[in-house]
């Protein structure tokens, strides 16, 4: 007879998804705070904050700053939650900065790197930055004075700018006492100064100190009574009406233009500005009080990056780590022959990305091969692959490129990398309309004697040899029949868009995939209610689809024992007594970025392992190309559980919990029993140990 099921203690409520985006933000920032970590990765650390919050706004925040003005008191977005998204940014820019102002820059600046501001710069100094002032600097600056004729200028998202407010009169007599002094982008952040000779210690000025040092300059005849540094963020998500538009990769290229000049959602000013300039540009920009934040720094502290990669200090960096080449694979052998014995997997950036390359110049120069079909999402800049697919046209291969414009911020890349392959002949299609195309695949189709074979590279994540470095993913080569078979039909369908034929390996979203994982956690917990065994792990970026997320409480209540490593945004409470408490929910924030999908079932003897490109979240789920594939070869599946699963579950270093009420707390190292503490374990130190090269 199967048990009852358990009375709920407490109803279901979902955590509030942008609370828990900006608690991630609070993991990150712990590195920052950290002592062990090397001081310039701590800076980085700040700057990823900054970068975060900066995308939060940009996309996130609109309607809650619309609901605020509308007086919205109902709905998911209403004056309270924009009320307290503010207090809560609010909180962690303040603690970002003592941390910068009281702990980083200091410590940098007894090892010999510093900022020297312009009190602290001597005569010489102080020459050598008018120099450049007047030499690189002022010739690009245009400062408008405003009158009706001249009304406040546009500001681009998250340009650097100055508000200056002058006394006397201009040069036709009038009194017009505000101006603004626009800081073009092509200037660098940072300047190394001369150093004095002998000596080890690195000096830099920042652009806004050269230019706040020569604000008079810009105004002869007047007297700058007050000045501040300012800095917007816009809402700069993409909106394009795919249904009427003719033709979206222009559509694109038009809404690009106007993309710096969104809405307005958040102004930085200078801890110094007076509250007379900082009322005018909340006026000018159409912001709450709530919408200022006066920063103890920079306003724009996300381009401290530059300055950090200006600086040769090896000491104050992480060790450089060097992947080693992946253990299933041996260099010079041809991937064909190597995928013909069996599935690959690449653990990166354990593992290096570059064999990832390496197969694809092989299919470029094999004349056997005859096609090559590939997604594109993320490339990077200058991007090799997109070289290579060009050079496969060139030698008479088939080319097919399915190119995602709307890949957020990198849409004017993708434009470009479109354009490009067309030119040559490759054929590119742009997906299927309302959806994006997530999906991370590559497929070679290559003649054998008398047949033709498919040879596929899969991803969960993008094809970017940059972050390839610094996320965490897996890379699956196989020339498994069913599986190349299905990625060939999915290839057929996103340039036919002809219906999908049935697939026999691949979960394909947003067609199969959320109810497939729905099935398998109400299949577990069906199993559980009679008493068996049942186990759920998954590894994934987010967790905010709500009918998955209610599907494994309903799983938990059933006796399910469910481990979640979410990465980010989690909107399910864990351990909330009566509804999650067979559910343990922890967050790993390393060195690098967490970012493989790993979807685990085990109903007793019985498992199953699914690798993604797809988080459990609803846009992926329903409205994204996404796919899902199992692993079957066991050795590879076991593989994947001790090195993504099982040593994630036991890391003690960088892993948080996440409690019933949506806070995290440190997961501890625990004891043995006899007083004796366990050492710290961090599941990417011991895969870097494991997999780094030696040579």
């Amino acid at each position: 007879m199967s048990p009852a099921a358990p009375t709920p203690h407490h109803k279901l409520t979902f955590l509030d998804r942008d609370h828990s985006i900006l608690a991630f933000n609070l993991r990150v920032m712990d590195w920052a705070r950290r002592p062990e970590v090397p001081l310039l990765e701590r800076l980085r650390y700040l700057c990823i904050v900054s970068s975060n919050l900066d995308e939060f706004f940009e996309v996130r925040a609109a309607p809650h700053l619309s609901a605020y003005k509308a007086n919205e008191q109902r709905g998911p977005a209403t004056t309270a939650t924009y009320e307290a998204i503010s207090e809560r940014v609010h909180a962690l820019v303040a603690e970002q900065y003592a941390l910068y102002n009281n702990e980083v820059l200091p410590q940098l600046e007894r090892r010999g790197v510093k900022l020297v501001s312009f009190s602290e710069r001597n005569p010489r100094q102080r020459r050598w930055v008018r120099e450049l002032f007047l030499r690189e600097v002022q010739p690009l600056l245009v400062p408008v004075g405003l009158d009706p004729s001249h009304p406040f200028p546009q500001v681009a998202n998250k340009s650097l700018n100055f508000i200056v407010r002058l006394s006397g009169r201009d040069a036709f007599g009038r009194e017009n006492e505000i101006a603004i002094v626009k800081v073009p982008r092509v200037l660098p952040r940072f300047f190394r100064m001369p150093g004095t000779k002998g000596s080890k210690q690195s000096h830099f000025v920042s652009i806004s100190s050269v230019v706040r040092a020569h604000l008079a300059d810009l105004f002869p005849g007047r007297q700058v009574a007050e000045f501040a540094q300012f800095r917007v963020t816009r809402h700069s998500d993409l909106a394009v009406d795919e249904e009427e538009v003719k033709n979206l990769r222009t559509a694109l290229r038009k809404g690009l233009q106007q993309r710096h000049y969104g809405q307005a959602l958040r102004l930085e000013v200078s801890a110094g500005c007076s509250d007379f300039l900082a009322s005018f540009l909340l006026q000018q920009f159409e912001l709450p009080p709530q919408a200022l934040y006066r920063v103890h720094g920079p306003v724009n502290l996300v381009r401290m990056t530059q300055l950090i990669d200006l600086l040769d200090a090896p000491a104050l960096r992480f060790e450089r780590y060097a992947p080693g080449w992946p253990v299933q694979l041996v260099p010079g052998q041809s991937f064909f022959e190597r995928m013909q014995q069996g599935d690959v997997l690449i653990h990166q950036p354990y593992e290096s990305f570059e064999a990832v390359l390496a197969l694809l110049r092989e299919a470029v120069a094999d004349p056997d091969v005859l096609a090559i079909k590939q997604t594109i999402y993320r490339t990077g800049s200058n991007s090799e692959l997109m070289g290579l697919l060009r050079e496969a046209v060139r030698r008479g291969k088939e080319v097919t490129a399915v190119v995602e414009l709307k890949a957020r911020f990198d849409e004017e890349a993708n434009i470009d990398y479109a354009e490009g392959l067309e030119s040559v002949g490759a054929q590119v299609v742009y997906g299927v309309v309302g959806l994006k195309t997530h999906a991370k695949m590559l497929l070679i189709t290559r003649r054998e004697g008398n047949r033709l074979r498919r040879y596929a590279h899969l991803s969960t994540g993008n094809y970017n040899p940059g972050t390839a470095r610094l996320y965490t993913d897996l890379s699956y080569l196989s020339a498994d029949e069913a599986l190349t078979q299905d990625l060939d039909h999915v290839f057929l369908h996103l340039a036919s868009q002809n219906r999908l034929p049935k697939l026999h390996k691949v979960l394909i979203a947003p067609f199969h995939l959320h109810k497939a994982m729905v099935e398998r956690i109400e299949a577990a917990a069906a199993q559980a209610a009679k008493g068996t065994d049942a186990r759920i792990i998954v590894k994934m970026n987010a967790l905010t689809d709500e009918p998955l997320a209610r599907a494994l409480a309903l799983a938990s209540q059933q006796g399910v024992s469910i481990d979640l490593i979410v990465r980010g945004a989690c909107i399910l409470p864990a351990q909330l007594p009566g509804v999650t408490d067979n559910v343990r929910i922890r967050s790993v924030i390393g060195r690098f970025l967490e970012h493989s999908r790993v979807f685990y079932f085990r109903v007793g003897d019985s498992e199953e392992l699914w690798l993604s490109s797809a988080d459990w979240m609803n846009r992926n789920m329903l409205r994204r190309i996404e796919l899902a594939w199992p692993v079957t070869d066991p050795v590879l599946r076991q593989r994947i559980i001790d090195e993504c699963l099982s040593a994630y579950l036991h890391d003690t270093r960088d892993a948080w919990l996440l409690q019933s009420d949506g806070q995290y707390v440190r997961a501890q190292a625990g004891s043995t029993g006899k007083g004796k503490a366990l050492p710290m374990h961090s599941a990417q130190q011991s895969l870097m140990h494991r997999y780094g090269s030696k040579g």
